[in-house]
Order: C-alpha cells, then structure tokens, then sequence
C-alpha cells in the first residue's frame, strides 16, 4: 500500500525569517557603530602626541644630519587642530637664521646654501587632518601664542629666538574624558621632545617639566 508523502521544503529562508534576521541585525548595528566610532576616535586622539613628535623629533633630526639650523612650526589646522612644518636653514656670513631672516627652505625648494643644490632637503609639512577636531581634542600651547622652536646645528634649541614653544597640551572632551587621558609633548633645552602627563606632580617621572 502506498502512503502519501508531503513535498520536500524547497531551501531558502521564510519571509518571517528574513524579517527576523534583518531585525536582529538592525539592533547589532544601532549598538555597535556607535561604539565603533567612539572606538575609533578615542584611538586617534590617544595617538595624537605622537604626530606632534614625529615633526619636532624630525627637525631636530634634519638639524643633525645636515650641519644646518632648523625650525619646527606649527600653524592652524582646518579643524582646529595645529599643522606642522620642518624647515632648514645654512647660515651664511651677514645672513644669520632667525625667525625673521636666512634663506629657509619651503616644500617647494631648498634653502640656498645647501651644499647638494636643488635636489637638497625640502621642508616637510603635516596636516592634522587625521586627528580629532578640536572640540573633541583641544590643544594648546605653552607659553600663550608660541608655536615654533628652533634646532642649532647640535640639536640644541636655539635660545636667541624669543617665543619658543616648550609646552603643547592635549585635552580630550567631557565625552572622551573617560577613556582619554590628557597628554602634552614637552621640549627640552637639549632638544628632545617627549610625552608627559601635565595631571602628574613632580617627583612623579611622568610629570611635564616645571
């Protein structure tokens, strides 16, 4: 006696299933992007000492390798943050390199009087576009208004140039406050720059420089 079998579900998924599933991810999605994107700019702001070292760390540097004077400047930013840019300067009789005088070289060009011409060094520029904006991360600078330092040949910071910058703080927002610790790059007569923690109190090692 043949018995009567009901027909093979065909594969695929339900309406109701789909709805489902598409629901479930709905919520995944409203709960994680924005954890994500708080993720993702808690990050860069934790990194963004590091970008303001890599261009005083780099004029010193240049200062160095080339026998040459240097400066590191900053300059604002399109969103709020600073930009920076690393110049060099050779010294010639009655042209000395201060802030208002010497041959700097630009992104452009060398500076006259670099011994390998044309195809010498050219100065590097670094927006701050990659970093938070400013009303996330707010920067500012010691003493009020400075935002150059210039490099001797030794790497030494050339301290005849009046307005240097010693001091430059990071401060994340109220919404970052909990996972961003304020930072601050400081820069030493010596020349080096390094990271300190302007909440910490000497002898705390982590302290910024009085």
């Amino acid at each position: 006696m043949f018995q009567l079998r009901s027909p093979a579900r065909s594969p695929g998924y339900t309406l109701i299933e789909v709805m489902v599933g598409l629901a479930i991810l709905g919520i995944l999605l409203a709960v994680g992007i924005p954890n994500m994107t708080q993720w993702i700019v808690a990050n860069k702001a934790r990194a963004a000492s590091e970008f303001y070292l890599e261009g005083l760390s780099m004029a010193r540097r240049q200062a160095v390798v080339h026998n040459a004077r240097s400066r590191f400047v900053l300059s604002a930013g399109a969103n709020g943050q600073f930009d920076w840019q690393v110049d060099l300067c050779f010294p010639a009789p009655g042209t000395p390199c201060t802030d208002n005088t010497g041959n700097w070289s630009t992104t452009a060009a060398a500076a006259t009087g670099d011994p390998e011409g044309a195809a010498g060094f050219r100065s590097v520029f670094r927006p701050a576009a990659s970093l938070p904006p400013s009303d996330i991360l707010a920067p500012a600078v010691s003493p009020d208004g400075a935002g150059t330092v210039y490099f001797t040949e030794l790497g030494w910071v050339d301290t005849t140039i009046p307005g240097r910058l010693t001091l430059l703080r990071l401060d994340p927002s109220a919404a970052l406050a909990d996972e961003v610790r304020s930072a601050a790059v400081a820069i030493t007569l010596a020349g080096m720059a390094s990271k300190c923690d302007p909440a910490a109190a000497a002898p705390d090692s982590r302290a910024c420089p009085p």
